[in-house]
């Protein structure tokens, strides 16, 4: 009988506990083999380290890593509405590197990446767009590679949304941050991706915080 009237008891407490126990505000990282953490795993792609920030802070978010491997721009136009079935509060934009190792049309690739943006605007409109700048060799040319890297500022300014300039600036041709394959971060690259990632959402995440109409 007494466990028959604990059990009662914390049926009836349980949604007393809850309110005011609000679900985390989600942040979608969405990208390619650099986001999913190739090579290193999920655990300890640059998604991660970021929720460890969060969680020293004690703040309500949940990072979600929605990064796969080989993901191209087209890719990624194909899979976003369903990676926005759940509300999210920022997205941050990792995509088109594929593309430029590719040598896919530039066009092609800035219509998919501002398609994709627009489609978070539409569902989520108060959502904050972060946007990682990629770069590529210069084996396809110096006018592809020069007129790649300004995909990404572009649409930073065209969208009104937070730009980290070059993700991978500082981590080229050091053996303890990017693979063999000079492509794909070591867990320390991914580390130091985190850091630079953090810098701009944590302005962002702080005011959300105090946003109630945010997503």
């Amino acid at each position: 009988m007494k466990r028959i009237f604990t059990a009662i008891v914390l049926i009836f407490l349980l949604p007393m506990l809850l309110v005011g126990q609000e679900k985390p505000k989600r942040i979608l990282f969405f990208g390619d083999s650099i986001t999913a953490g190739y090579g290193v795993g999920e655990k300890n792609a640059f998604p991660a380290f970021v929720q460890q920030k969060i969680d020293s802070l004690d703040w309500n978010f949940k990072a979600v890593n929605g990064g796969s491997s080989g993901e191209t721009s087209a890719g990624g136009l194909s899979r976003i509405d369903w990676m926005l079935r759940q509300p999210i509060s920022v997205f941050v934009l990792e995509l088109g590197g594929n593309d430029g190792l590719r040598g896919i049309d530039l066009d092609a690739t800035k219509k998919n990446l501002q398609k994709i943006i627009d489609g978070v605007e539409a569902k989520y409109p108060n959502a904050e767009i972060v946007i990682t700048g990629m770069q590529v060799p210069p084996n396809l040319g110096p006018e592809y590679t020069s007129n790649f890297k300004e995909i990404y500022p572009e649409l930073a300014e065209e969208n009104n949304a937070e730009l980290i300039p070059y993700f991978l600036d500082d981590l080229g041709g050091d053996s303890e941050l990017m693979q063999s394959d000079g492509i794909h971060p070591t867990e320390a690259g991914h580390r130091l991706l985190a850091e630079k990632t953090w810098k701009v959402l944590k302005p962002i995440l702080q005011s959300k915080r105090t946003d109630t109409h945010s997503n």
